[in-house]
């Protein structure tokens, strides 16, 4: 049985940013925000793959590309923001979150939990917004009406 492409374009990218973060860890650049924030890219290569193919498989239908592009971002985010609770808890729970907010967002001292959370409401917004630039930049290959 083949996986659909929603979910292998969110592996995709689960897999880029997974490694992309663990490169910059072994470099010693994770305490860099601006670098942090980088991990969009990912979501645009995968995003744009899904529309590539839908496209390849005649698919023209506006809302269903769309659904399509957002089903693999969300796919993507969510098991990257998994994958983020596996390794937190994997190197030392807590203690480790605070190490990560002190250089990013948070305030105070989140946990774990808490992080994910945050990070994967941040992960939602920008899945819809590259949605919807994706949907932007394809809009002249799909029917309108």
């Amino acid at each position: 049985m083949k996986l659909p492409k929603e979910i292998t374009n969110g592996f995709l990218i689960f897999l880029g940013i997974g490694i992309y973060f663990l490169l910059m860890n072994v470099l010693g650049l994770a305490d860099l925000f601006y670098l942090r924030t980088l991990n969009v890219f990912f979501i645009f290569y995968g995003v744009n793959r899904t529309m590539q193919m839908n496209l390849h498989e005649g698919e023209t239908n506006f809302v269903t590309n769309a659904v399509s592009a957002m089903t693999t971002s969300v796919v993507g985010v969510s098991m990257s923001v998994f994958g983020l609770l596996v390794y937190s808890y994997a190197r030392g729970g807590d203690a480790y979150v605070r190490t990560l907010s002190e250089a990013f967002m948070f305030g105070g001292n989140p946990s774990v939990p808490t992080y994910c959370i945050c990070l994967l409401f941040e992960g939602l917004a920008s899945s819809v917004i590259v949605t919807l630039m994706m949907m932007l930049y394809w809009n002249n290959k799909y029917a309108a009406d």
